[in-house]
């Protein structure tokens, strides 16, 4: 008998041990795998979020600034076949395991969390049993966690896939890629003869000109309050959730000396009161994270960079534009 029992602790310490070390390097790859790059720490963080009305799961045309294509939302609140004013009265979110987290997004960061802490120390989701009984709580505790996170992966496709009677539709209602002849005119824009039914003129051009510089200023300075002047509700609500990200790693992202270099009109056109512009930028940046603190750079650095995105306005009856999305290129 006593050799039995000594077998069992003997397996039950092992697979401790071996919990305990795919543990540790979930811990230590998890932050690695979490973190902004340097690359990606300008306003928007680097990912495609916002919304274009009816078109957000339509790509913009290309155009001789961004000739390639343009990456899907990462962050949305417009479903597929809806348009931006639902959008707009959405509440704040942040997608499945977005920054805002959300029902599916804390129930997994729970168990993970939980069961990382427990394997660390000895215990986890069935830490008060011991012996072979806490090593199936494990096992168990790793199986609700692979089933949650299969049903948030599959309600995460069937959220984001495009359905295709809302994009034949929407590719017959929108005009195709426009010709860009003419340049010189709103800075560094080059635009040319608009053939969707919303005319852009050179003051709209000096608009976007002026946000694009205006939106990396008040990004800069953590001015929420101007960001609300400049940009539509959905896109603040981001900007929010990733300057809070940068307050809880004690860091702030400087962006200065913006000047667009080129530009070019996409697509616009009008949808119920609402005007909407997609235009696409390349503009010189320099783009640095320093830490609070000290105020030593952590990432990127004082050498000026340069970055393309796609940038989609939009005004409503009586406004002025504002950022409604910004989208990177591939």
């Amino acid at each position: 008998m006593p050799g039995i029992w000594e077998t069992n602790m003997n397996f039950s310490q092992r697979s401790r041990s071996l919990f305990k070390t795919i543990a540790v390097v979930l811990a230590l790859a998890l932050p690695t795998a979490l973190a902004i790059s340097s690359a990606d720490a300008r306003v928007g963080g680097g990912m495609s979020s916002g919304s274009r009305g009816s078109r957000t799961y339509s790509a913009p045309p290309s155009t001789t600034t961004a000739p390639g294509s343009t990456s899907q939302f990462n962050r949305t609140y417009t479903q597929p076949g809806a348009g931006m004013n639902s959008a707009a009265a959405a509440p704040a979110r942040g997608g499945l395991f977005g920054r805002a987290g959300g029902f599916m997004g804390g129930l997994a960061a729970g168990f993970l969390g939980a069961g990382l802490l427990g394997m660390l120390f000895g215990g986890g989701l069935f830490g008060g049993l011991g012996g072979l009984s806490s090593i199936i709580g494990l096992i168990i505790q790793i199986v609700l966690v692979v089933l949650v996170v299969r049903l948030a992966m599959s309600w995460w496709q069937r959220r984001h896939t495009p359905q295709a009677a809302y994009a034949n539709a929407d590719a017959g209602a929108g005009p195709g890629p426009q010709a860009n002849n003419r340049s010189g005119l709103g800075g560094g824009f080059g635009f040319g003869a608009n053939n969707a039914p919303l005319e852009i003129k050179p003051d709209d051009y000096e608009a976007f000109e002026r946000l694009l510089s205006d939106v990396q200023s008040a990004w800069s300075n953590e001015d929420v309050a101007k960001l609300h002047t400049l940009a539509t509700p959905e896109m603040v609500s981001y900007f929010e959730q990733d300057l809070g990200q940068n307050r809880a790693r004690n860091v702030v992202n400087k962006v200065s000396g913006v000047k667009l270099l080129q530009g070019d009109l996409a697509e616009s056109w009008r949808e119920g009161e609402t005007d909407y512009a997609t235009v696409a930028l390349r503009f010189a940046l320099t783009d640095k994270t320093l830490d609070r603190n000290t105020g030593a750079i952590v990432a990127g650095s004082e050498q000026p960079g340069e970055a393309t995105e796609v940038w989609t306005f939009a005004r409503r009856p009586g406004g002025t534009w504002e950022l409604s999305a910004i989208q990177q290129t591939n």
